[in-house]
């Protein structure tokens, strides 16, 4: 009898973490692996689809562990989208429980975007997976999205393809209004040293050079090697850069440690591998790269603003 009650206790929980929202006007049901890929997705799904995250604004999709709600609502799930090239080491666990009915889509990729390699660290010369910090790598996403979902329901495949076309439009004008706002920078200070190495596609986008003292997020975190080449980096090289930043899903405490052995401004938090909360200055991808724009501005010395 207990046994009974467990099992329908445990029925019941699943039926309500994971039920589509009212608004989703089909069943399918869809999952992104963090904020940025679930915005992206939202914008060409419209009220058609169920969308839900996996990582939640604020954490770090790179050292996630699946949570039990995680669990559940994947068993409902048809569709996960997620960045891959090794952004999400934990989708392995992901794979491990798919079956015939969920569909997973790597969409960096899928992506038709050329990709830069990890730069340091333990993957120096593997893909860089951030493609999305620059707006063209976040349009290809956008395309990827729009045929895989167009294949599940074709019958809405011309309100997808209608809504990635507006959204690349929405990019591209965003992608100017970042470059102006970026444009009054002086070379000598466009260096862009950072926790991750998370900003290379920004800074190929936005004419910078990008460091990181160490690769990516699952790496040893501040190691005391990272930390005395980014060290030795920073006291031998001039210019000296303008500023050093933290991203917002990292401690500050390595950067700050940095800063204060240099002498150095420390500016943040970067939204990289997150966007903020709903009432934070980058709820969605246009306001996130617009806040870092204006981090980047302020403390590099850009132009004042007529």
């Amino acid at each position: 009898m207990s046994k009974r009650v467990t099992w329908v206790c445990t029925l019941l929980l699943v039926t309500l973490l994971s039920a589509a929202p009212a608004f989703a006007s089909t069943s399918l049901r869809v999952m992104a692996s963090f904020s940025v890929m679930e915005e992206l997705v939202k914008r060409v799904a419209g009220d058609m689809v169920s969308v839900s995250v996996i990582v939640p604004a604020g954490e770090d999709v790179h050292r996630w562990e699946l949570t039990p709600p995680n669990v559940l609502a994947l068993e409902e799930t048809h569709v996960v989208f997620y960045n891959g090239l090794g952004l999400e080491p934990w989708i392995r666990h992901v794979e491990a429980m798919s079956d015939d009915q969920l569909t997973l889509v790597e969409v960096a990729k899928k992506a038709d975007y050329s990709p830069l390699m990890i730069s340091t660290g333990q993957y120096k010369g593997e893909p860089d997976p951030h493609m999305w910090m620059d707006p063209d790598g976040a349009a290809a996403y956008i395309d990827v999205i729009a045929g895989t979902l167009a294949e599940h329901l074709p019958e809405q495949a011309d309100a997808f393809y209608a809504r990635a076309e507006e959204a690349r439009k929405a990019l591209a004008t965003l992608n100017q209004e970042v470059k102006e706002r970026l444009e009054g920078i002086p070379q000598t200070n466009r260096r862009l040293l950072t926790s991750e190495a998370g900003l290379g596609y920004f800074a190929r986008a936005f004419t910078f050079e990008a460091f990181g003292v160490w690769g990516v997020n699952h790496e040893t975190l501040g190691s005391a090697q990272a930390m005395a080449k980014m060290s030795e980096y920073l006291a031998e090289n001039r210019p000296r850069p303008s500023a050093l930043f933290f991203e917002s899903t990292i401690p500050s405490i390595h950067m700050d440690a940095l800063a204060r052995e240099a002498s150095l401004p420390l500016a943040g938090p970067l939204y990289v591998d997150s966007l903020s909360g709903a009432d934070g200055p980058a709820a969605n991808y246009s306001s996130m790269l617009r806040h870092n724009a204006e981090v980047l501005h302020t403390a590099l010395g850009g132009a004042t603003a007529e």
